[in-house]
């Protein structure tokens, strides 16, 4: 029998050092085959450029919280990594700094062929010494990664006072008292503090969320409908968001069996971008996912049915919070089985990322005096910054990552046969995409 493949989960807030430690582990001579999954909150994908070239595959995704919708992916990616279960000693999942890692860690418990095939090592969470305080009072996810860890390293012990990382400790013992805590800079902790943990405590997880297990879904509601052949109207009435995601999947029963095989279906489906569907459109249940974009006033959507037979619809929404009714003519059709779901967590809407891609070099003393001034005025709104640019006279790749008012500049390297060109990314409160963009583009030369 083939052993359970371990896997680790690197999580921690926003610039807490994550990406460092993973650097220290593809480069440290451990003897073993990672394969490490990416996940970015920002809206393009950049963290792959802050990893250093290794032997190691990495696999990057960038289209939102790994703890939200991009359950699916991760499910696929790790799917596709078993079918070369031979080639990987270990996989290391590095979140989202704003991930809660609860519902991460709960897709190895809940999926029955993870289950099977993987076992949890460890979530191993970083923390900045420096930072963290402001966010603890703030952020529930912060919180979550301290609490869910069973490894804890305090990082960038060097940028505080010992009483101030005293009294950090202290707090942070208060959240999590029997996670291994250790002290460190630049994440320079013994690797196998890290890869060699040797098991995830399910039953501490239990006891910080009493409902850990019960899985987080990206929709609310899900029910399969007899349709006949022919057309099956959508009418909703009502538009708490500007737009919903709904999934329409062919089942062969109206039991919980069939209703479960969907919902399965509809996680990975809802982690694929949407299809837009104006108000009118024609749907078909042979596509999945759909967009159905809601605008002032009644909408509808109808979709053709070729052969009667059930159907599990799953929406974003309640129905009874659109208004929503499923008629087949002016028949109004009532599912004879149907569940609500946990909805997966929201995130502070007032926190956003705004990414900026531009051909061409950057002046250095323009872009220099740019960070600067940024930095100053809205440091303490910036959570998180990481940029690769390409500079005026110099070969290689400028690299920076930046925490608040603190910036991290390296050299990347040689462009190579790379096209040259500047990569930038912001994580932040209240942030203004036009002003950044067009402020920033004063400093190409």
């Amino acid at each position: 029998m083939t052993s359970k493949l371990p896997v680790t989960v690197l999580t921690g807030f926003l610039g807490s050092g994550k990406t460092t430690l993973l650097n220290r582990i593809l480069t440290e001579n451990h003897g073993l085959r990672i394969a490490v999954i990416e996940n970015e909150f920002g809206e393009i994908g950049i963290d792959h450029e802050l990893v250093i070239n290794a032997d190691e595959e990495i696999f990057e995704m960038n289209n939102g919280c790994i703890c939200c919708t991009v359950r699916g992916d991760l499910i696929r990616i790790i799917g596709s990594l078993m079918k070369r279960r031979d080639q990987f000693d270990h996989i290391l999942i590095e979140t989202t700094g704003l991930a809660d890692p609860g519902p991460v860690i709960q897709t190895f418990f809940v999926d029955d062929e993870m289950k099977d095939k993987l076992t949890l090592n460890a979530i191993v969470a970083l923390v900045d010494a420096r930072h963290i305080p402001l966010h603890l009072d703030s952020s529930e996810e912060a919180v979550k990664q301290i609490a869910f860890a069973d490894s804890i390293l305090l990082n960038k012990t060097d940028l505080v006072t010992a009483a101030e990382l005293d009294a950090l400790e202290a707090r942070i013992k208060a959240i999590n008292g029997v996670a291994k805590l250790q002290r460190c800079q630049n994440a320079n902790v013994p690797i196998a503090s890290v890869l060699d943990i040797g098991g995830f405590n399910l039953d501490r997880a239990i006891g910080i969320d009493a409902r850990f297990l019960d899985p987080e879904y990206p929709f609310e509601w899900g029910g399969i409908l007899e349709a006949p052949a022919g057309t099956l109207t959508l009418a909703a009435s009502q538009n708490p968001d500007p737009s919903m995601t709904a999934v329409i999947i062919p089942v062969n029963g109206t039991d919980d069996e069939s209703l479960a095989f969907a919902r399965e279906i509809a996680v990975r489906a809802f982690s694929h971008k949407a299809i837009e569907a104006a108000s009118g459109s024609v749907l078909s249940a042979d596509r999945i996912p759909y967009d159905l974009v809601l605008n002032d006033g009644p909408m509808q959507w109808t979709c053709k049915v070729d052969a009667s037979g059930p159907l599990a619809i799953f929406t974003q929404h309640y129905p009874e919070e659109l208004g929503l009714k499923f008629l087949a003519g002016s028949e109004e059709l009532h599912p004879p089985i149907a569940a609500s779901y946990k909805p997966d967590h929201t995130h502070d809407e007032a926190v956003s990322s705004v990414g900026i891609e531009v051909d061409g070099e950057c002046d250095a003393k323009k872009l220099d005096a740019w960070l600067s001034k940024l930095l100053r005025e809205r440091g303490t709104d910036i959570y998180r910054m990481k940029g690769v640019f390409a500079i005026r006279g110099n070969p290689n790749r400028f690299i920076f990552q930046g925490v608040h008012m603190l910036l991290d500049p390296a050299d990347g390297g040689p462009w190579g046969n790379k096209p040259r060109r500047t990569s930038l990314v912001f994580i932040g409160r209240d942030l203004d995409r036009d002003s950044l963009n067009q402020s920033f583009r004063k400093c190409l030369a």
